[in-house]
């Protein structure tokens, strides 16, 4: 079923008669974040990751990135969230808000797993010379066997609203405040994903922007 997933694309091009290219390379829309200004964000774990493109190196895949989202700065953070079977997708941990200004989950928790992996990656945000506004964590979201992703970051930018995973946690309130101050012009929505934790991911991993062409 996976494999005939790849044929969506190209499915979907036809009917919107765009122009398409492929790098031919792996590079899920998870594993990037984007400013529009030039900048993009992702994590070694994942595009370093040999299950990805072990025949590139790092400066080779930072030419790819550069060639083909058309930026000129490719900025590196380093592991994702527990539980995360994407091997460190950036859009669990940070997205950009504005060319300049970054939210950045932060577990506050010194004792939670994500607590140091968050920290430094914060800690390298900020020395990028970026804004960055701290995005709470829903805590642990899972059963005694197995963690899941679950990260208030996995939202969906759309024209008039943001979509929001909320997880039936305390910190759901403030997530959304937060979100809500970064996107004025927009509706803030949150939506229960308790069960779509399950399929380890959320609102941005089962959707996918339709940019305008100009």
């Amino acid at each position: 079923d996976l494999i005939r997933d790849d044929r969506i694309p190209g499915e979907l091009n036809k009917r919107l008669r765009l122009p398409a290219f492929e790098p031919g390379i792996v590079l899920e829309g998870g594993a990037i974040e984007v400013n529009g200004a030039g900048t993009v964000l992702t994590t070694e774990q994942c595009l370093l990751n040999r299950n990805r493109n072990p025949h590139l190196r790092r400066a080779e895949i930072e030419d790819y990135l550069r060639e083909y989202l058309n930026v000129e700065n490719v900025l590196w953070l380093g592991e994702g969230i527990a539980g995360d079977d994407t091997d460190g997708h950036i859009d669990d941990i940070a997205r950009f808000v504005s060319e300049d200004t970054v939210l950045c989950a932060h577990e506050d928790d010194s004792a939670e797993e994500n607590h140091n992996i968050l920290k430094e990656g914060f800690e390298r945000l900020i020395g990028f010379g970026l804004n960055v506004v701290k995005l709470p964590m829903p805590g642990y979201i899972g059963d005694r066997h197995a963690r899941l992703p679950a990260s208030y970051a996995n939202f969906y930018i759309g024209n008039s609203a943001v979509v929001v995973p909320i997880f039936d946690h305390a910190n759901d309130r403030r997530a959304l405040d937060i979100i809500q101050e970064c996107f004025p012009s927009r509706r803030v929505v949150g939506v229960r994903a308790n069960a779509m934790v399950h399929g380890l991911g959320t609102i941005h991993c089962c959707s996918q922007q339709e940019p305008r062409i100009e």
